[in-house]
């Protein structure tokens, strides 16, 4: 089959732009029910990695006259026990009776009863792998009459295509999920951080920096954006991300961004090792709020990971908040002289070597982290 422009623009474009789309492809499926007068289709996407439990993604397509109808339920065709989707050859393209089990004829007789209730006269099914990495399964059905040679011929032909953007899908969420971890632990300790170019201009923030500060679009149609501060902050903070850039690894300098708040920005030459193509940043911003973790599960997991009592635990986190050992076993219902006790044991337990040590391997341990 020729591909002419209308299957570049309609149908192989929207499966690179899609997997941006959350859930992915809508525009493709969309485009492939019009290209294929298909009546409804529906595409299940499975990643190799997720829980058994976890739910597929599965995105519902309806052609305009089939708006009104109820989606295809892909887990009432499961039941029926149709050829195992996971049997199917990937990139093979299944016509209906090919699905249906003409050695039972009971069997077949609640097949066909079932699609006939669902208004299914007609399907085709699609599956693609990417590698082990992920599948995806593409069922498009027709009601009155059965597809074309032309529309089977597409259907096809975009298989490898689709296998491409599942394989590019599946990076693309294990990226995902190292940055949401990432994110993550930072958020736990109160930090943000910002990618900055060797003019100030902001090229990345993480949520928590999103949260903290405010930001202006770049002048012009330059991308980016900078940071909304008064004008001498600006200017400070432009000249000190180009002598950063311009200087040996390692350097560093504290911008005062907010007087009222004390919010201050820690920029240090960029040492990021990223895959190329990339935009390198020069300088990276850290941001830090007050921020400490639920008393709770810190409690917990100081007790797991220094084999301490709950009380000895909760007496060591209070410590680590600032409280002296009186204060602590005070709020913790403990006189001066039993807090002075366990604050010894918490000691011989850790490896401690007093209450600063104390302090020093909680905020450094996983506590913060809980």
């Amino acid at each position: 089959m020729a591909f002419l422009s209308p299957d570049q623009r309609e149908l192989f474009l929207p499966l690179i732009e899609g997997i941006h789309e959350s859930p992915p492809w809508g525009a493709f499926m969309r485009n492939l029910v019009a290209r294929t007068y298909a009546r409804r289709a529906f595409l299940i996407v499975t990643l190799a990695n997720a829980m058994s439990a976890q739910e597929p993604t599965v995105l519902h397509v309806a052609a305009p006259r089939a708006a009104q109808e109820p989606p295809l339920d892909f887990r009432r065709l499961d039941a029926l026990r149709l050829h195992p989707f996971g049997a199917l050859r990937p990139g093979r393209v299944y016509a209906l009776d090919e699905m249906l089990d003409y050695d039972h004829p009971a069997r077949l007789a609640e097949q066909r009863a079932a699609l006939h209730d669902m208004g299914i006269r007609y399907g085709r099914w699609l599956r693609v792998s990417a590698g082990g990495a992920a599948d995806a399964w593409l069922l498009l059905v027709r009601e009155r009459e059965d597809f074309s040679a032309t529309a089977v011929s597409a259907l096809a032909a975009i298989a490898p295509h689709l296998t491409a953007a599942l394989r590019t899908l599946g990076a693309l969420t294990e990226q995902r999920l190292q940055a949401a971890m990432a994110q993550a632990a930072l958020a736990r300790l109160g930090v943000g951080q910002l990618a900055f170019d060797a003019g100030g201009r902001v090229m990345a923030a993480d949520p928590w920096a999103e949260a903290l500060l405010a930001f202006t679009p770049e002048p012009g149609l330059a991308p980016g954006r900078r940071l909304q501060v008064l004008p001498d902050v600006a200017r400070a903070l432009d000249a000190a991300c180009a002598a950063l850039a311009a200087g040996p690894a390692g350097g560093t300098r504290v911008i005062r961004l907010d007087e009222r708040s004390a919010l201050d920005v820690l920029l240090r030459k960029s040492d990021l090792a990223l895959a190329e193509p990339c935009a390198f940043p020069a300088v990276i911003g850290t941001l830090r709020r007050e921020h400490r973790e639920a008393a709770r599960e810190a409690v917990r997991t100081l007790a797991a990971v220094h084999g301490l009592s709950d009380r000895e635990a909760a007496l060591a986190h209070a410590i680590s908040m600032g409280e002296t050992i009186v204060e602590a076993g005070r709020r913790l219902r403990l006189t001066s002289e039993t807090a002075r006790n366990y604050s010894k044991r918490i000691y011989a337990k850790t490896g401690a070597a007093g209450q600063a040590d104390l302090v020093r391997m909680v905020l450094t341990g996983l506590t913060p982290f809980a």
